[in-house]
């Protein structure tokens, strides 16, 4: 077994590491035990009561978190040049079409976000090998493939996130950075279950949302009461 660090021993003496914490108190707990020399992510793993294998149980939604992630999102935007301008004027990072198709060709993916008009998909489709297992593929469920270019972007920018069960039937996603106020960590996470909530598929029988984990990049798994985010 691992040898714990000093830091990661001081975090785990400042709570108790088999409570199980109302969503307010493991935020601030979070917030208390990071020990990151930078300003740590601040992610959510939930556990769904779904089978990902079976395509009427997967869960895969966006959600817009009411005070941004933190993180700084590069945008790509690929579009023909007559919608080039919006996208810059929207804050796009990169814009193009056929430049960028080739850059991502040989292996460049240095963004977040990928977004298109349905008018490039062909081009944009062959690209699919590269981006898929990256999360970079758009999809018009995202948002991410539309006219609305300006939109889509600001919406982005603004805190606009993709999420998707994976294949063990959790949800990751980070939700904000351990600088925030603890109550604008539980308005984000918050609204990112409530979502998922909603999403609920018909086919999921038993209780859907069965474990919850607030955590900072660097810091232990601090476990939510399902009931205190839920009802």
């Amino acid at each position: 077994m691992a040898k714990l660090t000093k830091n990661q021993t001081e975090a785990l003496a400042k709570y108790d590491k088999n409570g199980v914490y109302p969503l307010a108190e493991a935020a601030e707990i979070v917030k208390k035990v990071n020990y990151a020399n930078f300003d740590a992510s601040v992610d959510m793993n939930i556990r769904l009561g779904v089978d990902p294998r079976k395509a009427n149980q997967m869960v895969r939604g966006v959600v817009t978190l009411p005070h941004g992630s933190g993180k700084t999102v590069r945008v790509l935007v690929l579009c023909t040049p007559e919608k080039e301008d919006e996208a810059k004027e929207a804050g796009a990072d990169y814009v193009g079409l056929d430049e960028y198709v080739e850059k991502i060709k040989g292996g460049w993916t240095d963004v977040d976000v990928v977004i298109t008009t349905p008018n490039v998909m062909p081009k944009v489709g062959a690209l699919g090998r590269i981006l898929g297992p990256r999360g970079l593929m758009p999809n018009p469920k995202a948002g991410t493939v539309t006219m609305d270019i300006a939109k889509a972007v600001s919406e982005v920018k603004a805190g606009k996130i993709d999420f998707k069960v994976d294949k063990y039937g959790i949800v990751h996603v980070a939700i904000g950075k351990v600088s925030f106020e603890k109550d604008k960590i539980v308005d984000n996470a918050r609204e990112l279950i409530q979502t998922i909530i909603r999403l609920k598929p018909a086919a999921a029988k038993g209780t859907y949302v069965r474990s919850i984990y607030m955590s900072s990049t660097m810091s232990p798994g601090i476990q939510v009461d399902t009931k205190s985010v839920t009802l």
